[in-house]
């Protein structure tokens, strides 16, 4: 399973992943750092792929050729999107 890393919606995009193609949910770009799985978040958030380029701000979209979607939630944006969640679900009552 393929999720945003945003919201954690499941994405349902076969095959590779375009440089313009957005989560369907909250339309946060996918082509990003933090959803490929050369990132490595327990290491402070650094990609893995020794030959990339370094990108600034690893939550835009980019022009990796290196990108390979991870499979499976990272954990924490479905964490974030549970807290989120809640909180929102607290501060409406």
């Amino acid at each position: 399973m393929r999720a945003c890393h945003a919201c954690g919606a499941e994405i349902g995009v076969e095959g590779r992943v375009g440089f313009r193609d957005e989560c369907p949910r909250c339309v946060r770009p996918l082509h990003v750092c933090v959803n490929c799985k050369h990132w490595d978040v327990r290491a402070g958030g650094i990609c893995r792929e020794p030959v990339a380029e370094k990108v600034r701000d690893p939550e835009r979209a980019n022009l990796c050729d290196w990108f390979v979607f991870v499979e499976g939630a990272r954990g924490d944006a479905t964490a974030d999107a549970a807290a989120r969640a809640a909180a929102e679900k607290l501060f409406k009552s």
